[in-house]
């Protein structure tokens, strides 16, 4: 069998199942398991692969038939430029994950730029793909904490952590939210639960029936986690003055988490960032 023929076969049993980036998923699927480029693809067609390589990829093509992401299919989703490991015991990370990134850097390197090292933590984790990401960025940063309340999802960090030789300065905490931090904190960076159930039958079904309802719902309309965030952080001793808190939310939270910021911190400045949609997609807390 044929690179193109065995494309034209997986893209038809893709399609019939029906989904819709058929051709696409068809394409990294084959991509992955012959080690090589998409484009590579694309420029040999008729090179043949091994029988052994088919049976792998017909395989992976069936995964993906009965609705399974294909990033937790090969194991790995780029962000940021990395190539970060995933599986179901951690979200995929997603290309609007990386303007909760840029925002955090810009914070970290307006307060390096002045003579300060910000103490930074990222809440809940998850792959570690902010955290790692962060340390991969800004070298200025001797450290950085990372927490997260399952331990499933801790171990997947600690291998990416490793993939970039970062183990050193990332600092893996398990518990809840703020619990685990051992010091004051300057930036805080947290793409925490925000889907609410009541919109759990509207979602993808690859998201809804694969990845960790942990790390996806939390309350009717997807703000228990947040608000109990802030709640905590009120009392909490590792919330520095000055601190900055950044967030990735719901696209339709701005109005709700205005008021639990409100209630909770009267005097913060708070600020909204759309993504590349137009949608309220970053919440910016700055005591």
């Amino acid at each position: 069998m044929t690179v193109q023929q065995a494309l034209v076969r997986g893209i038809a049993q893709l399609t019939e199942a029906g989904q819709e980036s058929a051709r696409l998923d068809a394409q990294v699927l084959l991509g992955h398991v012959l080690g090589v480029e998409r484009t590579r693809l694309y420029t040999y067609p008729e090179s043949g692969i091994t029988s052994k390589e088919e049976r792998q990829f017909f395989a992976l093509i069936e995964r993906r038939a009965q609705g399974e992401p294909v990033a937790y299919v090969v194991g790995h989703q780029e962000f940021y430029g990395l190539d970060v490991l995933v599986d179901r015991r951690v979200l995929i990370p997603r290309p609007e994950t990386e303007l909760l990134v840029e925002a955090a850097l810009r914070v970290c390197r307006e307060r390096l730029g002045v003579g300060q090292t910000p103490v930074v933590a990222d809440i809940g984790t998850g792959s570690g793909a902010i955290a790692i990401t962060l340390a991969v960025e800004e070298p200025r940063l001797p450290y950085l904490y990372a927490t997260d309340i399952s331990t499933d999802a801790l171990e997947v960090a600690e291998l990416n952590c490793r993939r970039y030789s970062v183990e050193q300065r990332v600092r893996l905490l398990h518990g809840d939210l703020l619990t685990p931090l051992p010091e004051p904190v300057d930036v805080f960076t947290a793409n925490l639960p925000y889907v609410g159930t009541q919109e759990m039958e509207i979602l993808d079904a690859d998201v809804r029936d694969y990845e960790p309802h942990l790390a996806l719902f939390s309350g009717t309309e997807g703000l228990d986690t947040i608000r109990r965030l802030f709640l905590l952080a009120r009392q909490s001793r590792v919330v520095s003055e000055g601190a900055v808190f950044l967030l990735e939310i719901g696209y339709q939270q701005r109005e709700a988490l205005t008021e639990i910021v409100r209630e909770v911190w009267p005097q913060a400045d708070v600020i909204f960032k759309k993504d590349y949609a137009g949608w309220d997609r970053l919440l910016q807390v700055r005591m």
